[in-house]
């Protein structure tokens, strides 16, 4: 059976700091929201109604040119909020969200979440620390993975990909998140060229294989040592 929303808002990392009574007033309000793999969260310029949080699963956040090519601007994991700023200030969604796997999310209705922060000043502080420490994380992602060299950049999602939702199989440990050169290009500011040629001498050293459903990091040692560089 699904999870309650306060079973999901006490595990989710930016309502950590909330006092009890905050999280059941929050959980009150929250839904659950579920979606499989492909299934669109929002699309760009659609009115942004609902504070998602991510609870279990991966979601894509991108944009798509003019000339009509995605390009991805971050993958969203278990805690991050999506759109938070959007729904803040009222402003439709800047980019669209995909789930890259089956997704489950605690969503808020932003008329719901001002009238709790109004109401409720202990929840305004609880929630702006939870926030802030995430995009903290957040920061220190993306300058991880943009960075530096090109190949380090690449290990270091690797590592983070495999450190957050791999799975110990094969004798290596496996990822399951589909992503393609070019989309491995955009998260680590590089062409496709590039991640093409990477990723195939990476499948020769038997450092990362791609497979149909995801990679298989064969040689984390490797890895490791790379995002050093």
């Amino acid at each position: 059976m699904p999870e309650s929303p306060l079973e999901l808002v006490k595990t989710t990392p930016i309502f950590r700091r909330l006092s009890p009574p905050d999280r059941e007033r929050v959980a009150s309000r929250a839904a659950v929201r579920s979606f499989t793999r492909g299934d669109m969260l929002f699309a760009e310029g659609d009115p942004s109604e609902q504070f998602l949080i991510v609870v279990t699963g991966r979601v894509k956040v991108f944009k798509t040119t003019p000339a009509g090519k995605d390009v991805i601007l971050e993958i969203f994991a278990a805690g991050d909020p999506i759109g938070g700023a959007a729904v803040y200030e009222g402003w439709p969604f800047p980019a669209s969200a995909i789930a890259l796997e089956d997704t489950t999310c605690v969503a808020i209705a932003r008329r719901d979440l001002f009238e709790l922060l109004e109401q409720h000043p202990s929840l305004v502080r609880g929630l702006l620390a939870g926030l802030t420490m995430r995009l903290v994380e957040l920061t220190t992602r993306l300058a991880e993975l943009t960075g530096g060299r090109v190949e380090p950049r690449f290990a270091r999602l690797f590592v983070k990909l495999a450190s957050e939702v791999g799975r110990q199989e094969r004798s290596g440990t496996f990822v399951p998140v589909v992503l393609s050169r070019q989309e491995l290009a955009d998260l680590t500011g590089t062409t496709i060229e590039t991640a093409i040629r990477i990723m195939s001498r990476w499948g020769k050293q038997q450092v990362v294989m791609t497979e149909k459903d995801g990679f298989l990091v064969l040689d984390r040692h490797e890895l490791d040592t790379l995002a050093l560089g």
